[in-house]
């Protein structure tokens, strides 16, 4: 699994003007890595709260996978990932999931 950790930077800028160098007020810029972290232990997530969460698209139950760390909405086929024990319910942040070819017909099959 990799990790996404976030930081602040403070960037300072300087401009020549005229003979003169001048400062820029410094901002300060969120930075994202990536890094290769594996070993670190994710909080556990609260399955009692499976009880108040709905999928906010179809507001239909979800089902927690623990191996994938995931909120699954079956008839979407989407899971919502938990970060830090956190479900992120976003649905641009979720991922498609395939669903079993045998569970679902077509209307021409039918």
């Amino acid at each position: 699994m990799d990790l996404i950790v976030i930081e602040t930077v403070r960037i300072s800028r300087y401009v020549k003007q005229g003979s003169l160098l001048q400062r820029i007020t410094p901002a300060s810029v969120l930075v994202r890595s990536f890094t290769d972290v594996k070993d670190e232990v994710q909080p556990p997530f609260d399955a009692s709260l499976l009880e108040f969460l709905v999928c906010p698209l179809s507001k239909k139950p979800l089902r927690y996978e623990a191996k994938t760390n995931e909120l699954i909405n079956e008839e979407l086929g989407i899971a919502y990932p938990i970060i830090d024990g956190i479900p992120n319910m976003i649905p641009q942040e979720a991922r498609l999931i395939r669903k079993d070819p045998d569970a679902s017909v077509s209307p021409a099959q039918e």
